[in-house]
């Protein structure tokens, strides 16, 4: 347990908190249906059997939220819109009232516009393997900005395109539960294509501070061995090079243009639109060997034994209530590596996301992880990484995707009977880091 105080951040350093729509709205019936509540609707892909029709209501308690975030003392705030609510009848209107109520607490919008739940209607025309769902989020894009971009400053474009791709599209463990392996990599082109159409619709709005918020996270081999060498950097390759690349030099690495759909060369003149920043979203890094031939069960995935490499346990480290592995090094050497990897050409870093899972009030094991995170982000500061930022997920526990309500990730705690919000003890530790801070 850490004792002595956090170092200081440089001054206009923003610490905020994390939310998504599906994960915390409810109020389903307010808005169209979306690919998660197709594939919550079937039996056996959603552990506890749950769904996020009501989840913590904050569809009718935002009010309640926003005092708590006020009461937190977080510079920002980052949800995210539901597409599947903007296309509804009144839909906005929420989001107008939810930035309102946060203008007026004093805490910053930061709206993300893709946050996994893909309206259902454009699924049944292909979702993210057709080219055209891109420009039909560019659109969306533009009705959001036209109408909230006089109070909210920093965007975000789509979160985690590489979890999309892999759990939804390739694995089927997320919706729209596709098993595709490696042909869902025209979802991976098009949800990059939508961020950098999403950036252009943005900048004609008058956005002056965009970014995307992308999962990264050191790959590490197994061994020294040369099979084990090529399956970690294939790993790395798959789920940081193929979504950091495109956007930061504008090109894919190793090839991988080739497998992808659609004149390749000028999509990447649009992926690659400058950013005002580069959100991370880091949980831990990866240890990657040789393939073993059989299934196997790692994070509540299911890995196939057909895949060119193993995900294996990190061994004599700690692990949060989900079985992730707690490195807190392993952020500040992804920053850094990011930051030798591609110098000038990486904007200024945003942490959009780092959390973990564990049960109970007294969460001195979240306090814990989330100390030693700051602290290793602090380091990659120290080590030339332009950092500006730092997002805690969650605000409160949620529906958490397939695993529904068993993993709670909040500083508070919901009640998901009662929809009572009661503060954890990271709420108050976080509480008092922001006012060091300052």
């Amino acid at each position: 347990m850490a004792t002595n105080a956090i170092p200081k951040f440089p001054a206009g350093f923003l610490w905020g908190v994390s939310t998504s729509a599906h994960q915390i709205e409810g109020a389903a019936e307010l808005r169209e249906p979306s690919v998660w509540d197709a594939f919550t609707a079937e039996p056996g892909r959603v552990k506890d059997g749950s769904t996020a029709a009501t989840a913590c209501d904050h569809y009718h308690r935002y009010r309640e939220d926003v005092a708590l975030l006020a009461d937190l003392g977080v510079d920002v705030y980052r949800f995210s819109v539901s597409w599947p609510r903007v296309n509804s009848p009144g839909g906005l209107d929420f989001y107008d009232r939810l930035v309102d109520e946060l203008c007026a607490a004093g805490v910053r919008p930061v709206p993300t516009l893709f946050h996994w739940d893909l309206p259902a209607a454009l699924e049944e025309k292909g979702g993210w393997l057709e080219r055209d769902t891109a420009a039909r989020y560019a659109e969306y894009v533009a009705v959001v900005a036209e109408r909230l971009g006089d109070r909210v400053q920093k965007w975000i474009t789509i979160n985690e395109p590489a979890e999309h791709t892999l759990f939804g599209h390739a694995l089927g463990a997320h919706a729209p539960g596709k098993r595709l392996m490696f042909d869902a990599l025209p979802v991976a082109h098009h949800l990059l294509l939508a961020h950098g159409l999403g950036v252009r619709a943005l900048r004609a709005a008058g956005a002056t501070d965009v970014g995307i918020a992308n999962s990264h996270g050191p790959t590490w081999p197994a061994s020294q061995e040369q099979p084990d060498l090529e399956a970690a950097a294939f790993y790395d390759l798959l789920l940081n090079r193929l979504f950091a690349e495109p956007i930061l030099l504008g090109e894919y690495p190793h090839g991988l243009g080739d497998l992808m759909p659609g004149d390749v060369a000028s999509d990447l003149k649009v992926i690659s639109e400058p950013l005002d920043f580069y959100g991370v979203n880091y949980y831990a890094p990866t240890r990657v060997g040789a393939p073993k031939g059989e299934d196997i069960e790692f994070g509540g995935l299911t890995i196939p034994a057909e895949l060119p490499f193993s995900v294996q346990e990190i061994e004599d480290v700690p692990v949060t209530d989900f079985g992730w592995p707690v490195v807190p090094e392993a952020l500040t050497e992804l920053l850094t590596t990011f930051h030798e990897r591609y110098g000038d050409r990486l904007p200024p870093v945003v942490i959009t996301e780092n959390g973990c899972s564990y049960e109970g009030l007294h969460d001195r094991a979240r306090i814990d992880y989330l100390d030693s995170h700051v602290r290793a982000l602090h380091r990659a500061s120290e080590a030339g990484v332009d950092v500006r930022g730092y997002f805690v997920w969650s605000l409160m526990d949620n529906f958490e995707w397939a695993e529904g309500y068993a993993q709670r990730f909040g500083l508070v705690h919901v009640d998901f009977t009662t929809q009572e919000r009661t503060k954890k003890d990271s709420y108050a530790w976080y509480r008092s880091l922001l006012r060091a801070q300052r």
